[in-house]
């Protein structure tokens, strides 16, 4: 007697198994390999616009890797001048992306609006951007907003935290105000520029069904026209 034949599974069902199995996998990318986040302010103008949208690598920071680690991953600690997406320290659950310009154990120093890292200037560095020519003194009348801005320090990094600043030096809010980054709050750092869209993008905060349903029809009508084609798949520096 013949064994039956086994029962052919249907498309459907292997349709669904597919898409869980994508799921899984983006889901495990997201997490643990390469991160999706977009520039909701101007605080890195003009290297990084309002609408960008990047890829993050978060492999590279890697709390306490070992020696086998670093042989298999690219793995290492973060380093001046890399752009780091990392957890707010005010607001956890937000993610914010700036420039690292201080490592453990470093003095930094504003004056006038010159950078100094241990007591060195920090020379122009093509990046660094100032809208505004003014310069505040340090003086305790003034608002902090603007002491902070143009003065500031010198102030000691500590063990185990990183100092960030806004390439857009005059309209960011960073690590001037407040404070320094635990280096278990970094997220990664920007790899690539994927998409770079001009048409307004939301700034963060919660957003009807209705209101996303507009922006995704928006996003859809405007790709073409809105997409800023030239800063597609630009390397983030």
């Amino acid at each position: 007697m013949d064994a039956p034949a086994p029962r052919r599974r249907s498309t459907l069902r292997e349709y669904i198994e597919a898409l869980l199995i994508a799921a899984i996998f983006l889901g495990f990318t997201n997490t643990f390999v390469v991160k999706t986040f977009f520039i909701p302010s101007g605080s890195m103008e003009e290297t990084l616009l309002i609408g960008d949208h990047l890829f993050v690598n978060r492999l590279l920071y890697a709390p306490a890797p070992t020696a086998f680690e670093r042989w298999l991953l690219p793995v290492r600690q973060p380093r001046r001048g890399d752009i780091v997406v990392f957890r707010s320290v005010e607001k956890p659950t937000v993610d914010l992306v700036k420039r690292c310009v201080g490592l453990p154990g470093d003095t930094i120093q504003i004056v006038d609006k010159r950078l100094f890292v241990n007591g060195e200037r920090v020379e122009d560095d093509g990046y660094t951007l100032y809208r505004d020519q003014r310069i505040f003194p340090n003086r305790p009348s003034l608002p902090e907003e603007y002491r902070l801005r143009d003065q500031f320090g010198p102030f000691r990094v500590p063990d185990g935290e990183y100092f960030f600043l806004g390439d857009n030096r005059d309209r960011s809010y960073d690590s001037r105000y407040w404070g320094t980054v635990p280096g278990h709050f970094l997220k990664g750092r920007a790899l690539v520029i994927y998409w770079s869209w001009a048409g307004g993008t939301p700034d963060g905060s919660s957003r009807s069904w209705g209101q996303r349903v507009r922006d995704l029809f928006h996003t859809v009508i405007g790709f073409l026209s809105e997409t800023r084609w030239s800063r597609t798949f630009r390397p983030v520096r």
